[in-house]
């Protein structure tokens, strides 16, 4: 018979080594989904693929990012829809309902990612779009479309410290894996601003082709790409050199691109429109630069965000209300489950 302290030993024993090979204490992955005709934040279990909560945040919640510590998610929030921005025509590049989310007055809201409680509200610029958090934590940056400028946020004071100008319209925004640069779609300018965070300035710029939404970087550094919501393509980005290495076809009106941790594949949602809706998700090869498989997804694919361990890539199909599960081993979709209405912005915490 073990004696109670023997077991209280081998307990201990245990717990320490979960607690450094950060496997079971850890809490359960979440997947946020920034519901945009919702007015909601949609909390899916990244594993067992159940909602676990509502949020109810500001009007029209366009993308939402987890920080790299998995504490908290922002997202962005406009307040009250412009009037300019139900006008199709003074927003060339992407479909109607994209610009029918923008507004004049831009917030971003945090939310605490343990009690999932909305715990501060940051003002930024006008239109806000995309948010993005530094590799270290410290910084937000948010793109603001209605002013063509970036606003940097304080994540710790959760204030904005420093608005950054650049190009026509930004939109998408992600920063280099080492920290040092933050790339920004200029959705009207056919461009790509490059942003040096320490200096918090435009510092060049990357002419991309039509319609730039999104940008992203592999983990590895080596390879930037932008998707061309206007052209039905990716440019494939060579961040030494800041010169376009070759442009991918994908399908109709790419939106949001995502790499997976091993930088062997690139994610493009491809949306198409509210009449014409596209249903698929290309797979870029990185090391090939082309398609090596087309998954069916939902209408209007639109957000996509891959696990930290690779294994899955969770796509919103703005039209349908749902979000799409891909495994990554496949590709294929293995699940779909129900979120709220108008699903954009997706991302996954650690």
């Amino acid at each position: 018979m073990k004696s109670k302290g023997v077991g209280w030993l081998a307990t201990a024993a245990v717990l320490g080594v979960l607690a450094w090979t950060g496997v079971a204490l850890a809490g359960a992955a979440k997947v946020y989904v920034a519901d945009e005709e919702g007015d909601t934040v949609t909390v899916l279990d990244a594993r067992s693929f159940q909602k676990l909560a509502t949020i109810s945040v500001g009007r029209e919640p366009h993308n939402v990012q987890v920080s790299p510590d998995g504490r908290s998610a922002w997202v962005t929030i406009n307040s009250e829809v412009a009037r300019e921005a139900k006008d199709p025509a003074k927003h060339p590049g992407m479909p109607r309902e994209e610009h029918e989310t923008m507004s004049e007055v831009g917030q971003a809201w945090v939310i605490d990612t343990a009690t999932d409680h909305v715990v501060a509200k940051v003002a930024v610029g006008k239109h806000p779009a995309h948010v993005v958090l530094s590799p270290d934590g410290r910084f937000a940056y948010v793109t603001n479309g209605g002013d063509n400028t970036v606003s940097v946020v304080d994540a710790g004071a959760r204030t904005t410290i420093a608005t950054i100008p650049v190009g026509a319209y930004p939109h998408g925004i992600r920063v280099s894996p080492d920290g040092r640069e933050a790339y920004v779609a200029n959705l009207k300018g056919g461009t790509v601003s490059v942003i040096d965070t320490e200096a918090r300035k435009e510092v060049a710029t990357i002419a991309v082709g039509k319609g730039p939404a999104q940008v992203g970087f592999a983990p590895d550094g080596r390879t930037a790409f932008v998707s061309l919501s206007q052209e039905n393509a990716v440019s494939i980005i060579d961040p030494a050199t800041r010169k376009v290495m070759k442009k991918v076809p994908v399908g109709t009106v790419p939106i949001q691109v995502y790499a997976t941790p091993d930088s062997r594949l690139l994610f493009a949602a491809n949306q198409g429109s509210r009449k014409a809706p596209g249903r698929t998700v290309s797979v870029i090869d990185l090391a090939r630069l082309e398609v090596i498989k087309t998954i069916e997804t939902g209408p209007g694919a639109h957000g996509v965000v891959v696990t930290t361990d690779g294994r899955y890539a969770f796509v919103t199909n703005i039209y349908a209300n749902n979000v799409s599960v891909i495994e990554v081993a496949g590709p294929r979709v293995v699940a779909t489950m129900p979120v709220g209405k108008g699903p954009n912005g997706i991302s996954v915490t650690p």
